[in-house]
């Protein structure tokens, strides 16, 4: 579960402060896909910056798991990403000389203690991930060789190899056509049922809203509406 109390951020803006997020509280528990949607500049990507613990609020708290985020020290808070919580990005910035395989296999290596051991488990999860998301016949190709869709379906993958409790999605279908996009959601709410993750998914896309258990808009900063 990730619960989001009152959270408040600002970023300097010449002599003043400009309010990205002011006094926003939500909750997403396991099993679960809560949209988040408001106009351009309402402050979505810098709420999701701080479920990610990538920023720090200036007032408020995440807890992720009954952990309270901001009681942690940097090291701790990127130990907490690392184990704890898959984060999609709106471009999926695959490492163009890997495989989709090694996209996820080389999660494994990103200084988790005793990473060599578990090689071959490693393996064994992308592999099955891949197959989750319909990609298992293309496991040995490279980004270049992918279609838009499945790059995409390939960082959805690479987010989950840590089996996180929480999954962090940001704007997934902004590059897709809708048929490719309605794709990804069906993905993003199978997955989440079938792993048991909260998920958090900011979309500009109204049509996918419906399919959300639950929609949070913003605008300017400020909780507008729950459904």
């Amino acid at each position: 579960m990730i619960r989001l109390d009152h959270i408040t951020l600002t970023f300097p803006d010449g002599d003043t402060r400009v309010t990205a997020v002011d006094d926003v509280s939500l909750t997403a528990r396991p099993g679960t896909v809560t949209g988040i949607t408001g106009p351009s500049g309402s402050g979505k990507s810098s709420l999701l910056a701080v479920a990610a613990t990538l920023i720090r609020p200036d007032r408020g708290h995440v807890v992720v798991d009954d952990v309270d985020v901001s009681r942690l020290t940097p090291r701790e808070a990127a130990e907490l990403r690392r184990d704890r919580l898959g984060i999609v990005f709106q471009q999926s910035n695959l490492i163009p000389s890997l495989t989709a395989r090694e996209q996820l296999t080389v999660m494994n290596e990103l200084g988790a203690p005793r990473s060599r051991r578990r090689r071959s488990r490693a393996a064994e999860r992308a592999d099955a991930l891949l197959d989750a998301v319909g990609l298992a016949e293309h496991r040995e190709k490279r980004p270049h060789q992918l279609s838009g869709g499945q790059r995409q379906r390939v960082n959805i993958a690479r987010a989950l190899m840590n089996d996180p409790s929480v999954l962090l999605v940001d704007e997934p279908t902004s590059a897709l056509d809708q048929e490719r996009g309605a794709s990804i959601i069906d993905l993003i709410l199978q997955l989440t049922e079938q792993l048991n993750t909260s998920t958090l998914l900011v979309t500009h896309d109204l049509v996918h809203l419906p399919r959300m258990h639950a929609v949070v808009r913003l605008v300017d900063g400020r909780l507008a509406e729950i459904a």
